[in-house]
């Protein structure tokens, strides 16, 4: 069972901590041409787009947890009619974002609300990097696939291999063929359409078996979709509820006055790369639960949960000694004496960060293994409720400590709901017809 878990694990979380080296990247190209504005024109460009493809997450979530469904059910049709289906539906959102991508770019900036200089920036960046919204949606389904496949080290190497792609088209782009900031969003926009090509050539060689198990005449596709589109919707209405709840962090922050906001987003760090971690053994989570699911394996199926936990708990312990003295790693972050003196009286706060989180974190790879979205979605329902009743309740005079009390009892309630879901419903008890009790 460790043996597994690490398998898919381990390829997650090597993808996950090279996720920033390409912010980092276009951060430090911008830095160098010449104004600090091409920094903020980058960095909001970018944030834009999160803002979007974060509620589209579910394109990953479904198909992965389906997909491990049937792989363990031995139903390589089946698996193959997923893929398929999320193909289509990243397919259309993407000529949908693409059609109402101007209303989407008022929406984002009115959201961020940067400077005018910047505004300009990041305007041209999200206008040439929208036409890549097909390859990244539709590579996010087919990770999400390959993940239920149980091959994460495939999804590992798209987006590795995206990254490294964007960079170097970025740098040729900017330096080589002179374009100035506009090449950072060219070499963005050529890196996805090359990781499209790439991830299609790499289904060709190691899954050619897709093109002729599946079902791709789009009649037949919509017909059998009623299960796939169910748990993306409710996945993203959770993705929703999740960017409000973090969208009202960074707000409440910025009101605060620029020394706390920067406080914060120190503190968001730390959260952010324990996040990488945990994701990995979430990321096994959806895989194998998905599996001993399809393979109504109960036993297998209650073992990996609890070593999930184990593991987690194990990662758990490390990081919060580490974020016990966070200053630190804050001091590898910024060389401003004003803030780190300012985060002191957070090391608290940091050091239950990752206690906080880890069963919020195991849970929704188990729950996405048992496609069970509905649990997921209430979970993050009555969270994030709590997460403003408990900021509006605690007294104004605890300062920014109030926000991070909240965070932290928005993510304890998290996991308690959904550790109260799987025992009530007894989500480990399989029936042979493939469905959860």
């Amino acid at each position: 069972m460790n043996r597994e878990i690490f398998h898919i694990a381990l390829p997650a979380i090597v993808a996950n901590i090279a996720i920033p080296l390409l912010g980092l990247v276009d951060t430090a190209i911008a830095g160098h041409l010449g104004a600090p504005a091409f920094i903020g024109g980058v960095t909001v460009g970018a944030m834009m787009f999160n803002l979007v493809y974060w509620n589209f997450g579910f394109l990953r979530m479904s198909t992965s947890g389906l997909t491990a469904q049937r792989y363990g059910a031995r139903d390589d049709q089946g698996a193959a009619h997923i893929l398929a289906q999320a193909c289509l539906l990243a397919a259309f959102i993407a000529v949908a974002l693409m059609v109402l991508q101007r209303p989407l770019e008022w929406l984002a900036l009115a959201v961020i609300g940067p400077s005018d200089e910047v505004t300009g920036l990041a305007r041209s960046y999200f206008r040439l990097v929208i036409w890549g919204a097909l390859p990244t949606l539709v590579m996010m389904a087919v990770k999400g696939w390959l993940l239920g496949m149980q091959d994460s080290r495939g999804a590992m190497y798209i987006s590795i291999g995206v990254n490294v792609l964007n960079i170097i088209a970025s740098v040729v782009c900017v330096y080589g063929l002179g374009m100035g900031f506009v090449g950072i969003a060219v070499g963005t926009l050529v890196a996805e359409w090359l990781g499209l090509a790439a991830s299609a050539g790499y289904l060709a060689v190691r899954y050619g078996w897709v093109s002729r198990a599946g079902e791709w005449r789009v009649g037949r596709l919509l017909a059998g979709a009623s299960r796939f589109f169910r748990v993306s919707a409710d996945i993203f209405v959770r993705s929703l509820l999740m960017m409000v709840m973090n969208l009202a962090v960074v707000s409440i922050g910025a009101r605060s006055g620029d020394l706390i906001l920067a406080v914060n987003a120190l503190m968001s760090q730390l959260n952010i790369f324990y996040a990488y971690f945990l994701d990995g053994i979430a990321f096994a989570g959806e895989a194998l639960v998905g599996k001993y699911v399809g393979c109504a394996d109960e036993v297998r199926l209650r073992q990996c949960v609890r070593r999930l936990f184990v593991w987690a708990a194990v990662l758990t312990v490390v990081f919060t000694a580490v974020y016990a003295l966070p200053e630190p790693i804050f001091s590898l972050l910024t060389d401003e004496d004003s803030v780190l003196l300012a985060a002191r009286p957070y090391a608290g706060w940091c050091a239950l960060l990752p206690v906080a989180g880890m069963a919020a974190f195991v849970w929704d790879g188990v729950f996405v293994g048992l496609t069970y979205s509905r649990g997921m979605l209430w979970a993050v329902a009555v969270s994030t409720a709590l997460f403003f009743v408990i900021y509006m309740a605690l007294p104004a005079s605890l300062g920014n400590h109030r926000l991070w009390a909240a965070f932290v009892i928005d993510h304890v309630a998290r996991g308690a709901v959904q550790t109260l879901l799987y025992y009530q419903r007894r989500l480990y008890r399989i029936k042979k017809s493939q469905k959860i009790v």
